[in-house]
């Protein structure tokens, strides 16, 4: 049996003025572009918008599912019966998921690590069950995902070294275990699918050049980086991050897990990162703030009541040039749902667009005179 599935990462191009990189990912359902940020569907839906929306409007390339959630509703033998997530919610670009090590770590009193694995209560009924690296990988090879995760313990932050030091080996440890169930299984619906392994070490120097050493000898198709943006300063994320991408091999995709606003996103290109995933476009989105090429907008401010101008003038969704600023905040005001589902759809859409732009400047050189410009803009409040 083959080693590996079929993925393949083509570096296109490198800035000369940070490591930034230009590239294409090609799976089986599809070729993505990087640097690429994937929309969260954690319960195989992008919460409140059509998948047709996601795809064309938005322009997502790949999706994110979660293990834990789908594990729990609708369950793997609806998944199963259904030909897989692809086919149960009808979305035929590529998909990732998450291992589930991040829901479990977000259930810290409703859970016990050990080295089998992590026991835990369903947040829906308090009934308990065992995630393994091993059953990880059955499940997310029912799920079916084109790319799925390791099992991993993502530590807290603030969080002792010799806690963060001890987690790091059991999750090294538990790679081992994935690799070894996940080589020795196949793909249950005729398209392969690859797994990333996870560099952990909280905002420890040595613990993460450490992590990403040992992930790095794995020699699998792709890497992530996990255990940031969990609550730690932006700047040790990007510590963190170039300490991670300078071990990490330059000819496979990288994956930087959680991250983040559109600032982040653009300062963790520049150190070397292809790929991102965030519920920051999509939950913020349903509190009402959205994000611009300008800045951010609190929609639900009163000072938007009589602004008739586009949501974002130069917003590239059908409904940036659709519905005035008025109109959204009227539909948050009054609670209606389609407020939610048009913040949603223009903050997917922006994120992409950014992602868009950081490509076209990477292609032709201006990448980070381009990037140094827009990060100033970024974080502003309008």
């Amino acid at each position: 049996m083959a080693k590996f599935a079929f993925m393949d990462f083509k570096l296109i191009k490198k800035d000369s003025a940070s490591k930034a990189r230009l590239g294409e990912l090609t799976t089986a359902h599809g070729k993505i572009q990087t640097p690429i940020f994937m929309p969260v569907g954690t319960a195989a839906t992008v919460k409140g918008v059509h998948q047709h929306e996601v795809d064309k409007d938005t322009q997502a390339q790949i999706i994110l599912g979660n293990t834990y959630h789908l594990y729990l509703r609708p369950g793997l033998e609806v998944l199963e019966k259904a030909g897989g997530l692809h086919q149960f919610m009808n979305w035929q670009k590529p998909i990732l998921t998450d291992s589930g090590g991040y829901q479990v770590y977000s259930l810290s009193g409703k859970r016990k690590i050990k080295e089998e694995g992590v026991k835990f209560q369903s947040h829906i009924d308090g009934s308990y069950y065992l995630f393994t690296p091993e059953n990880v990988m059955d499940i997310q090879r029912t799920i079916g995902a084109d790319i799925i995760m390791a099992f991993d313990e993502c530590t807290p932050y603030p969080c002792d070294y010799n806690y963060a030091k001890n987690s790091m080996h059991m999750t090294h440890r538990w790679l081992k275990r994935c690799c070894e169930r996940f080589d020795s299984t196949e793909p249950k619906y005729g398209f392969d699918q690859t797994l990333f392994p996870i560099v952990q070490g909280s905002v420890y120097k040595d613990l993460r050049k450490q992590s990403a050493e040992k992930i790095a000898s794995f020699e699998r198709e792709g890497n992530a980086i996990g255990g940031l943006s969990v609550g730690e300063p932006h700047d040790l994320m990007y510590e963190m991050t170039e300490i991670v991408c300078n071990v990490l091999p330059e000819d496979k995709p990288r994956y930087l897990m959680g991250v983040g606003t559109p600032t982040n996103l653009l300062e963790n290109i520049a150190l070397g990162v292809d790929m991102f995933d965030c519920v920051m476009p999509t939950r913020n989105a349903r509190n009402g703030m959205i994000f611009t090429s300008e800045g951010t907008i609190n929609i639900k401010n009163k000072k938007w009541a009589d602004d008739f101008s586009p949501i974002d003038e130069n917003g590239t969704s059908y409904v940036d040039s659709t519905y005035s600023k008025a109109y959204v905040r009227h539909l948050f005001t009054v609670n209606e749902m389609l407020g939610k589902q048009i913040t949603t759809l223009h903050n997917i859409r922006f994120y992409l667009w950014l992602m868009e732009q950081a490509r076209e400047h990477l292609a032709d050189g201006t990448f980070t005179e381009w990037k140094n410009r827009m990060v100033k803009k970024l974080d502003r409040r309008l």
